[in-house]
């Protein structure tokens, strides 16, 4: 089921149920720049087997309002409407899962809303105050930073670029993205991304959570406190995120149980679906307190 969610007077904000309607909500909050329709279709269909999977665009992507020029806003804003997404669709509290800007997100839901999170999934993320998720914009001196291809490549995300020019400019992003580990099938990141241009409708990139305000981010000394279930996956290839920052983000938040996927970099291919969607299950059963998935 698609429906919008007015998340204020500026923007609405596409959102899809899918899944089992009698499971316990799990939302999905994908990272910077990606709309919800960058989620694979089997991890979102495997959740679907024991949860009522929830997810949406982000401001700015897919079928939600594009508007940051004319009304900017701050990350933190996100993770309020990842809570606003949740009022709407009546839904006291939900398992919630975030990838990249989206474990950013979440964190910032452990801290404001721990209240509505019956447990949290992070991966391929940094802590609060580390990474891009330091608002000072300076590394944090004892994690590495992304890896040097990367940082030449996003110089040019805002670059104007044709519709197929734009798709094998994505391709060539997932391609890095996705670590030099597992086999990297141009041809499956080329059909996700035309997926993703035909759910949005255009295949134009704004790139506005790279401009958005990140003030209020640094609070990292407050995850030690937080009473939710939280798993950290970490993703050993990840060029974004390298280690130790998983195992540094598990640290800080001291509660939390840390497992790694192997091969795992900063994109889902289908070969690592099923051992993160195994991890997510595993870890959302133990919290509902019923049988593996």
């Amino acid at each position: 089921m698609e429906r919008t969610v007015l998340a204020d007077e500026h923007y609405e904000l596409w959102v899809e149920e899918t899944g089992n309607p009698e499971g316990s909500p799990l939302l999905l909050v994908m990272g910077a720049n990606a709309s919800g329709a960058t989620w694979p279709t089997e991890l979102v269909a495997r959740l679907g087997t024991r949860h009522r999977v929830v997810r949406y665009d982000h401001r700015d992507t897919g079928r939600s309002t594009r508007a940051f020029a004319a009304h900017p806003y701050a990350l933190r804003d996100l993770a309020q409407d990842a809570v606003t997404v949740l009022d709407t669709l009546g839904l006291d509290r939900a398992h919630v899962v975030g990838m990249s800007m989206g474990g950013t997100l979440v964190q910032l839901l452990l801290l404001d809303h721990p209240d509505r999170l019956l447990s949290a999934t992070v991966f391929a993320t940094s802590a609060l105050g580390s990474g891009p998720a330091d608002p000072s914009g300076a590394a944090d001196a004892g994690l590495p930073g992304p890896d040097p291809r990367l940082l030449e490549l996003w110089r040019h995300l805002a670059d104007p670029r044709g519709p197929e020019e734009e798709i094998a400019w994505r391709v060539k992003h997932w391609r890095i993205l996705n670590g030099d580990v597992l086999p990297f099938d141009a041809e499956e990141f080329r059909q996700l991304e035309e997926r993703v241009v035909a759910h949005s409708g255009t295949a134009e990139n704004p790139a506005a959570h790279a401009l958005a305000d990140r003030s209020g981010l640094d609070r990292a000394e407050e995850l030690a406190g937080v009473p939710v279930p939280v798993l950290v996956v970490e993703a050993p290839e990840d060029p974004v995120y390298p280690p130790p920052h998983a195992r540094h983000l598990a640290a800080v938040i001291g509660s939390a149980r840390l497992v790694t996927v192997p091969g795992l970099g900063h994109a889902l291919p289908r070969s690592a679906v099923e051992p993160l969607a195994q991890a997510v299950l595993e870890h959302t059963a133990a919290v509902d307190g019923d049988g593996p998935g």
